[in-house]
């Protein structure tokens, strides 16, 4: 029991130290695509941009990074991590419509020539990333944008809020 800061336990009194919910996210066993987001993450990170890994815009399209800009910027990131990974995935056109900038996230073996033109390349690993072709402004609708701006922001503080109290 906790009173006035000071946790009983029944033979003597002790200071209550609260303890700070701690986890190794370097130890989990990621998946190829997952290792690209994370080195995604960390680069838009150095660009002042905060990320989102799978982020949901709306029923039925789920984004591998959502990167929101110190001007308000939305770009989309999809990480592929193979020919097969790319060539079976049917819904990318429909992430067009949902940031201002689309991006491909691939490693150094990537074929990039399978990339449509207009499009943007990311080449990452598990712990970096360099944007290698940058594509063309797309800008929001002011609503749409402001929409997403608050999922994401909603979105965001809930998951960190579910690391503290799952």
């Amino acid at each position: 029991m906790i009173l006035n800061g000071i946790m009983s336990t029944g033979d003597r009194d002790l200071p209550f130290v609260p303890v700070m919910f701690t986890f190794d996210f370097m130890t989990l066993d990621l998946q190829p695509g997952q290792k690209l987001a994370r080195g995604v993450a960390r680069y838009l990170r150095s660009l002042g941009y905060a990320s989102l890994e799978e982020f949901v815009p709306i029923r039925g399209l789920r984004v591998d990074v959502m990167a929101l800009g110190p001007k308000g910027e939305i770009w989309v990131i999809e990480c592929k991590s193979s020919r097969a990974d790319f060539q079976t995935d049917s819904k990318w056109q429909g992430y067009l419509e949902w940031g201002d900038r689309y991006f491909w996230a691939v490693d150094m073996e990537f074929p990039t020539d399978l990339l449509p033109d207009g499009t943007g390349l990311i080449i990452a690993d598990s712990y970096d990333a360099e944007i290698i072709r940058m594509p063309d402004e797309e800008k929001l609708a002011a609503a749409r944008r402001r929409k997403l701006t608050l999922k994401f922001a909603r979105d965001t503080a809930r998951r960190l809020q579910s690391l503290r109290d799952p």
